[in-house]
């Protein structure tokens, strides 16, 4: 089935159960999407064509390895907790004592657990030693119908103390642990490492407290984890079913994240902390799709952030947040916030895909939602795709993010006004949010996480808000201790762009509560139309000259060479030699221009002037020359097939050049010897959507097999904002 034809299918909101069909290695990249009720898994296997590569898109060079990822932080987790998934012991006690009190929703969510007859006493196990998905003959459904049961009956006897359903909640873990040997089909054989790995070890995880489950087949189970289940999630971590190289972005975000959640579980039930800390590490730094950077493809205004399927659809929108709550909420329970991570980046992708399944009783979409081009693999998308899906998935990103923070989540609330209490998953995740995760709420929390830069010349604020709040004011003074005045009110969503004329400004949020006014932490400051924000002289030592200590490193082959008038300029050689700029130099910025002087000794085909990313997935670099012979300012947030670029003729060799980049708004123009050469709409990258790089180079790129600019550097800036003609004018004189 082509993606064309199974995006149409979803738009209608139709899945299909059990999809057959023996499909070529990297052909596939659906993943499961349901949404389904009941526990018969639905959304199996749809092909998607690769297509060809697309005209006038240079590809790069094939590195002979991945591009290096970022060193490998401490773990996060040292000393791993039990029962520490999905659930605590202190979750589970809240749960008896809310159905003890008959309290609501948690008697509500209960019985949507109860409704399914999964914690039946007669039901048997149905044990496989084989379980397929995605052939012919696949079974998989079997499989996931006693995992259902072995965690429903798991939560029973943790709910109730009822010894009966431990006795046969193990009964089931048993079962399978003696029999289960192979995971077998197509590429869907990930899906199923991933999707049901995790699950399976959330139930075992309940399980682990209770005496009569016998040490010996507690180790069986764990055995059957680490033999059956993680290999498959590791490799396709490592290598993407081969798609790792060249085409990472090949399969969607759902992908990943069904096995970084495999990883994590089995590493907890396991106690396994290298696997805990692989897939942590993983979430926060690689290079698939369901990486913490590449799921929310794209930050709009008011923390509403893009998915990375929701060009695609809906089923498969809401299964990636779910996923990403799993593992969010796990890594909580262990002593890691993950949910903070990058400012809430999860909180931004829920909101964005909650806002935009909201529709009316026709299934109408309410609200037009802003979208970012995408380009990737699979083809283009311009729009999110679908709406309507009620998937239960939304409890567990309320409960964190308003009840135990005090944050406001007003669609994400919505959503869950419409389907509380939460029903039991198809298969794809265990839903029953309700029951498991709601909480009493904390106070509410004062604004947040604020942004303020510059886009299109004016001044664009962003926040998190407070729950309960009934409209924020923005303040904004000369002078970091005020006085602050008012300049809007604002209710949603949660943003403001201002024109404050030429200056220094500050700016905060303020909160109205029925409490009263709540002052948020955070107190920024932005110069327009723009300042200095980094000046590497470059002409004997690479400190930076504008008083904000970003210095940066020579690394590889460097030495000093001579000058553009007299003194020295730092020589790179072509083989190893670069400059690394301090991580996330320029993360804060919007619009920006970046400016330098290079002496280009020999003509080469995707050399960087400047490369500034984490990896080879989401970057912005200026090429002398790219494969087409042109002069290129490009910025992505998927790899070469998301570039979006202004090109001009071919940088010259053997002479002094000065070249400038500036980016407003969308527009991005170039510069050679203080000339304007080039202007583009489309540029939608500005550095604050690449975070906090890692790999922020002069002379390098982040594709690994790409040629190391040979020449010479000098007088490298940033500035905030988009400098005018005269000012580039200016600095190349």
């Amino acid at each position: 089935m082509s993606d064309e034809k199974n995006a149409n299918l979803l738009d209608r909101r139709t899945f299909f159960l059990g999809t057959a069909g023996a499909l070529a290695l990297g052909t596939t990249a659906c993943g499961g999407g349901s949404g389904g009720s009941s526990f018969s898994p639905m959304g199996g296997a749809a092909a998607q064509q690769t297509p060809a590569a697309v005209a006038g898109v240079d590809s790069p060079s094939t590195p002979e390895t991945p591009t290096a990822e970022p060193a490998a932080p401490e773990p996060a987790v040292r000393k791993i907790v039990h029962p520490g998934l999905l659930v605590t012991e202190e979750d589970l006690q809240r749960i008896r004592d809310k159905l003890a009190a008959k309290a609501e929703p948690w008697v509500g969510g209960l019985n949507m657990m109860l409704k399914t007859n999964n914690t039946n006493l007669d039901a048997k196990p149905r044990p496989l030693a084989l379980v397929t998905r995605g052939v012919d003959g696949e079974n998989y459904w079997q499989m996931v119908g006693d995992m259902v049961r072995a965690l429903h009956l798991a939560l029973r006897w943790k709910i109730s103390n009822d010894e009966s359903y431990a006795k046969k909640a193990v009964e089931f873990l048993n079962a399978w642990s003696s029999t289960l040997t192979e995971l077998g089909g197509d590429s869907n054989v990930f899906l199923a490492s991933g999707l049901y790995g995790n699950q399976w070890a959330n139930a075992a995880e309940l399980m682990r407290t209770y005496p009569g489950w016998a040490k010996e087949d507690v180790a069986r189970f764990q055995a059957m984890l680490l033999n059956v289940f993680y290999p498959k999630a590791h490799d396709f971590l490592v290598n993407h079913n081969g798609t790792e190289t060249r085409k990472v972005t090949h399969y969607w975000a759902n992908w990943d994240l069904a096995n970084i959640c495999t990883v994590y579980a089995i590493g907890v039930f396991c106690d396994r902390s290298d696997l805990v800390a692989e897939a942590s590490n993983y979430y926060k730094s690689g290079r698939g799709c369901g990486a913490s950077a590449n799921n929310v493809y794209y930050v709009h205004p008011g923390y509403l952030g893009q998915w990375q399927e929701s060009h695609r659809d809906q089923g498969h929108s809401t299964l990636g947040i779910a996923l990403a709550g799993m593992l969010c909420q796990m890594a909580w329970n262990q002593g890691e916030d993950l949910f903070g991570y990058w400012n809430n980046r999860l909180l931004a992708g829920a909101e964005y895909v909650a806002k935009t399944n909201l529709a009316d009783a026709n299934g109408n979409a309410l609200y037009t939602m802003p979208f970012a081009p995408y380009n990737g693999v699979h083809g283009s998308g311009a729009a999110a795709a679908g709406t309507n899906q009620l998937r239960p998935n939304w409890d567990l990103i309320y409960s964190h993010y308003v009840s135990r923070k005090g944050l406001s989540a007003p669609w994400t609330k919505a959503m869950l006004d419409k389907i509380r209490p939460e029903r039991v998953d198809g298969g794809d995740q265990p839903g029953i949010g309700t029951l498991l995760y709601a909480r009493d709420p904390v106070p509410a929390a004062p604004p947040s996480g604020l942004s303020a830069f510059l886009n299109d010349a004016k001044v664009q604020l962003s926040w998190w808000g407070t729950a309960g709040a009934s409209q924020y004011l923005v303040q904004r003074a000369a002078s970091p201790n005020g006085p602050f005045m008012t300049i809007a009110p604002v209710t949603e969503p949660r943003t403001y762009t201002d024109d404050p004329g030429q200056g220094t400004w500050y700016y905060r949020i303020d909160a109205v509560t029925d409490a009263g006014e709540m002052t948020g932490a955070d107190t920024l400051r932005v110069a327009v139309p723009g300042e200095l924000w980094l000046h590497l002289p470059l002409s004997g030592d690479a400190n930076d000259a504008s008083g904000r200590g970003l210095n940066a490193q020579l690394k590889g082959g460097t030495s000093w060479g001579e000058g553009r008038n007299g003194g020295s300029a730092v020589q790179l050689d072509g083989r190893s030699g670069h400059i690394q700029l301090p991580d996330g130099a320029v993360s804060a910025l919007g619009d920006f221009t970046a400016a330098m002087w290079v002496y280009w000794d020999a003509s080469a085909v995707n050399v960087r002037i400047f490369d500034f990313g984490s990896n080879d997935v989401a970057y912005m670099a200026l090429l002398p020359r790219d494969g087409s012979g042109k002069l290129r300012f490009s910025g992505t947030r998927n790899q070469f097939w998301n570039e979006e670029s202004v090109t001009t003729d071919v940088l010259p060799t053997g002479r002094w050049v000065h070249v400038a980049v500036t980016r407003s708004g969308t527009v991005g123009t170039l510069y050679v010897d203080g000339a304007q050469v080039a202007t583009a709409d489309g540029i939608w990258i500005n550095p604050f959507q690449l975070g906090r790089t890692t790999q922020t180079w002069l002379g390098r790129s982040q594709y690994g097999g790409d040629p190391y600019f040979k020449g010479r550097m000098q007088d490298f800036r940033i500035y905030s904002g988009a400098q005018d003609a005269a000012f580039i004018a200016d600095l190349a004189r």
